[in-house]
């Protein structure tokens, strides 16, 4: 047994998709892009910055002479409020929609360029008079609905950073979260509607408060007009206070490293984890991005990003990147079940949506479902469809290309994180033939290889640790108020390189393959293999809809294999020789040494707001250990359904 061996390469992959000819013909961004950034990457980047307004034109593209705390476009001056909304309007499309809003019971408005203009130039005033200055912390804490990102904007305006925290995190959350940052007001609304009734927000808002001394004012947006506990002197209506404001207000430059907005990670134990982003190079990135990946035309395109306000992709890909590029886009408030499971297809036809931006864990709800939904609804004005959040299985990519996207619609499965600003990893749909489930190559202008444990490059075809070799203009600047802890966490593991935790693998083409995080590998029998390849055997499974998969302690393997799935419709929970037929299938398709030892059929997994499955909590279940924490979970009670079946004996051979 190696001391440390490499992620093993188990899953292979043969199928492959060429770009659809009409798209590759008129597509924004050409094989030309990748030479052009090799030849000279800077050159490359400051081409991009082009593509802002700027109020002083940058000289200088990076200052790398601190690492690892870099600067970019540094001399130069921009608002980046202005580059998102003014610009647009003053260009003559001021009567574009900007935001074609849905609310979950079913309202829905159209906010153009020019009326957006006019919110946020009415909500920068009003947080004024509230006292914000430049360089304060303002904290928001709203549903999907268009103010959260007037919010934004008009903090980004008067050059206050935001810290944006998702609406379903506690009071113990926000207060940690307002903490940390100092804000100095609070952005809520009296709630939101989810699962077909209103929500409520603000009470978690006064609790929060109450335990800091930094906040002066409560903003308070009116969606559901439930009865909200009132603080006069510190609590002030958004509409009371937006409306009496001048539509006219000048937008002030701010150097490109201004602080944007401090996004606090989730998942972290102990002291919240502040990812500060700056102006100019992230909204460079952002911007570029979202115009080369989707291939948008803003003339034309109706675009969706399901994302919440809360994560980072609603900040890149709902915020900054599509209203920087002047684009139409749909934003939804409810959940994709609500009142009916074909709710987002619905969404769909109705605005005609052409570009769909999406999660791994969306998409195999949609396919536990069934297909029959989706088929209900005209899904022909679809052209490009996205993938964000986790790597998404090889099985659910085929299922999004065949049942939403009708079998032409490229899928770009992008990877980047909070920490990274922007997209990193994707394919573009003009020129790159695709893999299901892989994320592929570096963007032009980014650098990215898989190491080994001693920081070598690996072989194609092998497996490691994914790091990013040098920097790029949207990536976070420090960890806000710790410069220490942000050289510790990212720096530290590999020389000069920034490295974020996730496993990766090189196919035989050299193209990535994300393997999830470092922390869900699993070492069998001197193996290490990563939890998402054995996942994605399991999917590929005609019975199953989702898996998850951990390894627990085992005496004799050092760990073994445990893998929780939900099935399809279809199939038969009580099936004896169900569970004996998934084990070997992955054995057949990864190898014996990848077979789990134990398979739970379980009718839920346990997920975080955004998704994501706690595989933690199902290791503690695993190893019979008492439950961690489970305050982040969307519902809790699917741990007691997970624990009711765990009687079910050990598969062995």
């Amino acid at each position: 047994m190696t001391e440390n061996p490499s992620l093993s390469n188990l899953l292979k992959e043969e199928r492959r998709f060429a770009p659809p000819v009409e798209l590759a013909a008129a597509a924004n961004v050409t094989a030309e892009a990748y030479e052009q950034a090799k030849a000279d990457r800077l050159g490359f980047w400051a081409e991009q910055a082009r593509r802002l307004t700027w109020a002083t034109e940058p000289t200088e593209t990076l200052d790398w002479s601190n690492p690892p705390f870099a600067k970019w476009f540094a001399d130069g001056k921009l608002n980046v409020a202005y580059n998102c909304v003014d610009r647009h309007v003053e260009a003559g499309h001021g009567e574009r929609v900007a935001i074609h809003f849905e609310g979950e019971p079913g309202d829905s408005r159209a906010i153009t360029y020019a009326e957006l203009k006019d919110e946020v130039s009415r909500a920068a005033h009003a947080l004024t008079e509230l006292g914000v200055q430049k360089g304060d912390r303002v904290a928001v804490y709203l549903p999907m609905i268009p103010e959260a990102v007037v919010a934004m904007l008009a903090c980004a305006r008067i050059g206050a950073a935001h810290s944006v925290v998702f609406g379903g995190f506690s009071a113990d959350a926000i207060a940690a979260r307002i903490k940390d940052a100092d804000a100095k007001v609070v952005i809520t609304s009296d709630g939101g509607y989810r699962r077909g009734k209103p929500s409520a927000l603000k009470p978690a808002v006064d609790e929060a408060v109450s335990r800091v001394d930094s906040v002066r004012h409560v903003l308070v947006v009116q969606r559901t007009k439930q009865d909200v506990a009132w603080t006069e002197g510190r609590d002030v209506w958004w509409h009371e206070i937006t409306r009496k404001q001048s539509t006219e207000h000048t937008p002030e430059a701010f150097d490109a490293e201004h602080p944007l907005f401090i996004l606090y990670t989730s998942g972290t134990t102990g002291k919240p984890k502040g990812i500060l982003h700056t102006s100019g190079g992230y909204l460079t990135q952002t911007a570029y991005t979202h115009h080369a990946v989707f291939d948008l035309k803003p003339e034309t395109d109706v675009y969706w990003c399901t994302a919440d306000i809360g994560w980072v992709t609603g900040h890149s890909y709902i915020t900054y990147g599509p209203l920087a590029n002047g684009a139409t886009q749909v934003m939804y408030e409810g959940t994709p079940d609500t009142p009916h499971q074909g709710r987002f297809w619905e969404i769909v036809q109705k605005y005609g949506v052409t570009i769909l931006y999406t999660a791994p864990t969306a998409i195999r709800t949609f396919m536990k479902w069934g297909d029959d939904i989706p088929a209900k609804y005209d899904l022909s004005s679809l052209r490009v469809l996205g993938s964000v959040g986790e790597p998404i299985n090889p099985e659910a990519w085929m299922w999004y290309r065949k049942n939403i996207g009708a079998d032409k619609c490229p899928i770009v499965d992008t990877w980047w994180q909070t920490e990274t600003g922007a997209m990193m990893i994707a394919p573009l749909p003009g020129v790159t033939e695709t893999k299901p489930g892989s994320a592929q190559r570096a963007l032009p202008g980014i650098a990215a290889t898989v190491v080994d444990d001693e920081a070598n490059e690996v072989p194609n075809g092998g497996g490691g640790y994914l790091v990013l070799t040098e920097p790029w203009p949207s990536m976070l600047r420090t960890i806000w108020g710790d410069d220490q802890r942000f050289i510790d966490t990212y720096w530290s593991r590999f020389q000069d390189r920034y490295f974020a935790g996730d496993g990766a693998k090189k196919d035989e083409d050299g193209d990535i393959w994300l393997l999830g995080r470092v922390d869900d590998v699993m070492l069998v029998s001197g193996h290490n293999i990563s939890t998402t390849e054995v996942e994605s055997a399991l999917v590929s499974h005609p019975s199953v809809a989702e898996a998850a998969v951990v390894g627990a302690a085992d005496e004799t393997t050092g760990q073994a294999i445990v893998a929780f799935v939900i099935l399809r419709g279809t199939a038969n929970v009580e099936d004896e020789g169900l569970v004996a037929d998934l084990r070997n299938h992955v054995g057949s398709t990864l190898g014996p040494i990848a077979k789990p030892k134990r398979v739970l059929p379980v009718a839920e997994l346990p997920k975080t707001r955004s998704g994501k499955i706690m595989r933690r909590l199902l290791r503690d279940v695993a190893e019979n250990r008492e439950l961690g924490d489970v305050t982040t979970l969307t519902d809790s009670s699917v741990m007691e359904l997970i624990q009711s079946r765990l009687p079910a004996a050990p598969s062995e051979d």
